[in-house]
């Protein structure tokens, strides 16, 4: 189960963070993605990168903790989406689906003329479909 997703702009801003719990964790959760921060810019900034693994904006899994896994992608502009989830079997196919479809959702929603680059993304069409996508994590296949 997806518990948390985020937007982080290239300067490590937050843009968007949403989490889907009940309970009063939101603040633990955000930690969490903050930290995933330094893992992202280890893997970016690695001298060691490259061949295949060069452009790949697909990160994996960032760190796993007691409670939860963290994945990580990046985008072209240097923009990070993270997730959180609480599956200990997830399967980086599905993870990747689930990128796919969020880095759409992403580009339409910054694709808005009224929204302004490098603000928090404040429109509920994008939270809508961001819930959706989160909703169908891991019932759909790769496509």
């Amino acid at each position: 189960m997806i518990v948390c997703v985020a937007v982080v702009g290239h300067q490590n801003n937050p843009l968007y963070i949403q989490s889907f719990t009940d309970a009063d964790d939101a603040l633990k959760l955000h930690h969490i993605v903050h930290c995933s921060l330094d893992v992202v810019d280890e893997r970016v900034n690695n001298p060691k990168r490259s061949g295949p693994t060069l452009n790949e904006t697909f990160l994996g899994l960032l760190y796993p903790t007691e409670n939860y896994k963290v994945y990580g992608y990046l985008t072209n502009t240097k923009v990070k989406f993270i997730l959180v989830t609480t599956d200990l079997d997830v399967r980086d196919v599905d993870v990747r689906n689930f990128f796919k479809r969020f880095h759409a959702a992403y580009a339409d929603a910054v694709s808005n003329p009224f929204h302004m680059p490098g603000k928090k993304i404040t429109s509920r069409t994008f939270a809508e479909r961001v819930s959706t996508i989160v909703k169908s994590f891991g019932f759909s296949s790769a496509g």
